[in-house]
């Protein structure tokens, strides 16, 4: 089995002052007040237009992100490839609500696009429908309200952006991924992911739909899907995770006096989870999946799973995925071992992706044993180079 402790290989192509920063950072995570403190007075100081940006930027994005552009991405990607491991930039631009930034998110997915077609070590485009869309309106058609004359044509708008990506990444042959988001959204993005699909996925899997495997219907849903692909003549393309709204959605499932659509315990959520992945395995002629997670009992499984069904450990219809800034321990092995790995590059002006690293920040605090792994590796990678 792959062994995810080697933290020579982890930590290769970091410096030993990029360590000691990445180090500190960790450190603060894991102090949950400091780390929710730290993200309320980051916002503060922005709305307040206190000079703070230079601070965001060599802390936390510096360890997060790739860069404000897709031009400045360009190093991190190069420095990715050189340990065989490939890039998906993401403009992690939140929080907007105007069709002027919705379609500067459209062009900017085009522009990742384009860039991936000339650059062999980005083989995945991925975006979110809210960036294109107004959540009130994916709410409203959610929940089957009719819509009024302006909102159809609004609606109709949101359409044409998803559709003018997924032709473009179809023309390139390039995959798009497909982002999760609220349960009371996601039915409609469902909606329109499948249409998306069974448009453009005929030769190969192109859109790729998220599932959060701590929702407890979405096992059902994939196999669901999967029936639907072989009546429709269609490939299916998945990517696995475990899911980012816990605590909104059962906040909300309390608050409006409904039933949680997210797992009764984390047991059930991995059962879940590497259920998929078995499942996706049995049926890897028809289905193209993207495990993205930073759980290495589900990554072990996957790839013992790869082995029991004979699957090359290069084969495109499978990749692993890990967020930039985390998890090396578990993306430079993998890719080490020669399989098909990826870093999520989140990628956007410093003040716009905010919200992004205060999330980022949040999960590592709220993750059982996240940060205190991330530390213990680097720590351990430390004490080994004093040692030579």
């Amino acid at each position: 089995m792959i062994s995810f402790n080697n933290t020579e290989i982890a930590f290769r192509s970091k410096s030993k002052a990029q360590l000691r920063k990445a180090y500190y950072l960790f450190k603060l995570m894991g102090t949950p007040l400091l780390s929710k403190l730290g993200g309320q007075l980051a916002k503060v100081a922005i709305r307040m237009h206190l000079p703070i940006t230079g601070l965001i930027k060599n802390t936390v994005f510096q360890q997060f992100c790739g860069g404000e552009s897709i031009e400045k991405c360009i190093l991190r990607i190069d420095q990715l490839a050189k340990q065989n491991i490939k890039t998906i930039l993401d403009y992690s631009v939140e929080g907007k609500a105007s069709e002027k930034d919705f379609n500067r998110t459209m062009k900017e997915t085009l522009a990742s696009l384009n860039f991936a077609n000339k650059n062999k070590n980005i083989p995945f485009a991925v975006f979110k429908i809210t960036g294109l869309a107004r959540f009130e309106l994916l709410e409203k058609i959610n929940f089957g309200k009719k819509l009024n004359e302006e909102e159809q044509q609004e609606y109709d708008r949101v359409v044409h952006r998803i559709s003018k990506i997924c032709k473009k990444a179809q023309q390139l042959k390039i995959p798009v991924m497909i982002d999760a988001e609220e349960s009371w959204i996601q039915d409609t993005i469902d909606s329109i992911v499948e249409n998306m699909m069974k448009t453009y996925n005929k030769e190969q899997a192109i859109v790729y739909n998220t599932l959060q495997m701590y929702r407890h219907d979405r096992l059902d849903y994939l196999k669901k899907m999967h029936k639907d692909s072989q009546i429709n003549g269609y490939f299916l393309g998945m990517k696995f995770v475990r899911g980012a709204y816990m605590e909104k959605e059962n906040e909300r499932a309390q608050k409006m006096g409904y039933a949680t659509p997210i797992q009764a315990n984390k047991e059930a959520s991995d059962k879940d989870y590497d259920v998929a992945l078995e499942y996706a395995c049995e049926n890897i002629n028809g289905i193209s999946i993207c495990a993205g997670t930073h759980n290495e009992e589900s990554l072990q499984y996957l790839t013992k799973l790869m082995k029991t069904y004979k699957i090359e450990k290069n084969d495109p219809k499978i990749c692993f995925a890990q967020l930039l800034g985390m998890s090396d321990h578990i993306s430079y092995n993998l890719a080490n071992e020669g399989y098909n790995t990826v870093k999520y590059v989140p990628y956007g002006p410093i003040i716009d992706v905010l919200p992004y690293l205060i999330r980022r920040a949040e999960e590592n605090t709220s993750i059982s044993g996240q940060t205190g792994r991330e530390l213990s590796l680097i720590i351990q990678e430390i004490k080994r180079r004093k040692s030579l």
